[in-house]
């Protein structure tokens, strides 16, 4: 790629681009949020079309102007949002992207085909599966399986660990790792530099649009240095403390969610958190997490235990009576439960307030409305954000800052916030972790769901251990590391 450039409503997101890829290598691709590189590799498989620039192929030069045509080129790319239909099964995921190619012309020729790669890659699954109700690791692996299945031999992972445990991911890139010995041509985008050391052949780095550090060998690299052409500058670490926690404002007493399998998600959960306090609740992945940030906000029905918000029982309550009662979520997956891309930067920022009449009783106010966004994206610095910009076109940590400046805006009482900066880069940690502190210190009491063991030692107050569904304790001091992980692997 030479030359590359692309700008969305006049402004640049990429400047003059240099990269290339060699066959059987790993060459990853680094950067903070809104850098550039998943909008670098969007061109190459013809999500966008450059507006200037040069793509060659084995020193051919190729259009690609579209999705079909870079899988015509053997390109393929799995992105940090999957591209797949829910109610399809991973058979029919695989039919509806091979259109005739590679042979499958049918759910059974698809079926057969992921059996096979499945086999040899070790990324089995079912084909007959509803991707819809699969784990997040399980439809990763139909991606991977989808574009290999096409016949691609340029693989492009963007992000492809921002939403697996550390097993799933170390899985994950020993199969990348794999690959590449078996020939194929590996993008591998991340902000992890773990990743990079363990996996990579070589590195580059892109930084506000440009690349600053090109191709260069991935042994010995420096870290910091790496860290260094990244960001820029290192953020200030959190500031938490200072603070003193008011009444309880959420309360929940033996909350039990089951499962559509019979199985207890959450069995018997009891915490109350405070009024300008955040109480983290540490663990890993899978062990109820989610059922209880649904439940709380009223997305899953409990099948037991009460839910009390300002001594106000919600258990049964609606969403939006919760929402009026001054409850919050920033969820782990905000493609599906917090944003809608489609809808400008303005309307994701409205929706919680239209139906109150902020913008007006009877028709809405589109100058306030505008007003409302241009303030928040100055507030939480919503980088690439207009008024009118479509909420799809934002990075990953942008998008999460808009998240942040929905649900820390009016009538916030209290918040649960789930993962709320998994796959971010450093930069957009410490802006996500500052709007938290500032919530906080603003009297909001904060429930923090992570499973990022740093991120909770860092902010919260007090924590609890979630261990197979249920509080395994609670660690009174943020820095007793060892016990927390003794909670966490149920040994404590």
């Amino acid at each position: 790629m030479k030359g590359i450039a692309k700008a969305f409503g006049g402004r640049p997101v990429l400047e003059a681009v240099d990269f290339d890829l060699h066959g059987g290598e790993v060459h990853a691709l680094l950067g903070e949020n809104g850098a550039g590189k998943s909008t670098l590799m969007n061109v190459l498989a013809g999500v966008y079309a450059a507006d200037a620039g040069e793509i060659r192929l084995d020193t051919e030069p190729v259009a690609i102007r579209r999705p079909a045509d870079a899988a015509g080129f053997g390109i393929g790319m799995v992105h940090q949002h999957f591209r797949l239909v829910a109610g399809f099964t991973a058979a029919e995921n695989l039919l509806l992207a091979a259109a005739g190619r590679n042979g499958i012309a049918s759910t059974a020729d698809a079926a057969r085909r992921l059996l096979e790669l499945g086999a040899r890659t070790g990324l089995e699954v079912r084909p007959d599966a509803i991707v819809g109700e699969v784990s997040i690791a399980e439809r990763q692996r139909v991606e991977i399986l989808k574009v290999l299945a096409i016949g691609a031999r340029i693989l492009v992972l963007d992000e492809p660990t921002a939403v697996l445990t550390d097993g799933e991911a170390e899985t994950l890139l020993e199969l990348v790792r794999s690959l590449a010995r078996s020939g194929l041509a590996i993008v591998l985008i991340t902000h992890k530099l773990r990743e990079v050391a363990a996996t990579a052949d070589r590195v580059s780095v892109m930084r506000a649009g440009r690349m600053v550090v090109a191709g260069r060998p991935a042994a010995g690299m420096d870290a910091a240095a790496l860290a260094q052409a990244m960001v820029g500058e290192a953020p200030p670490p959190p500031r938490r403390g200072g603070r003193t926690p008011g009444p309880v404002r959420l309360e929940v007493e033996g909350l039990r969610v089951v499962r559509a399998d019979g199985v207890a998600a959450v069995d018997g959960v009891s915490l109350a958190v405070r009024s300008g306090e955040i109480l983290g609740v540490a663990g890993v992945g899978g062990n109820g997490q989610s059922e209880l940030a649904e439940a709380l906000l009223g997305l899953l029905e409990p099948a037991g235990g009460r839910i009390s918000l300002e001594g106000s029982d919600i258990t049964r309550a609606t969403v939006a009576r919760r929402r009026d009662l001054g409850l919050r979520l920033v969820p782990a997956d905000r493609g599906r439960l917090a944003l809608l891309g489609e809808l400008s930067v303005a309307d994701n920022l409205a929706l919680a307030d239209v139906r109150g009449g902020r913008f007006g009783r009877w028709l809405v106010d589109g100058r306030a409305m505008r007003a409302h966004a241009e303030a928040a994206i100055a507030r939480f610095a919503v980088a690439g954000a207009t008024p009118a910009r479509p909420a799809r076109l934002l990075s990953g940590g942008n998008a999460q800052k808009l998240v942040l400046a929905r649900e820390l805006g009016h009538g916030l009482e209290v918040l649960v916030a789930h993962s709320p900066t998994r796959g971010l880069d450093v930069q957009a940690c410490a802006a996500i972790h500052g709007g938290l502190l500032d919530a906080a210190a603003a009297g909001a009491a904060i429930l923090l769901i992570s499973e990022d063991l740093e991120e909770v030692l860092a902010l919260s107050d007090r924590i609890v251990v979630m261990s197979r569904g249920r509080i395994a304790g609670e660690v009174p001091q943020a820095g007793a590391r060892e016990a927390i992980g003794s909670l966490m692997l149920g040994h404590a």
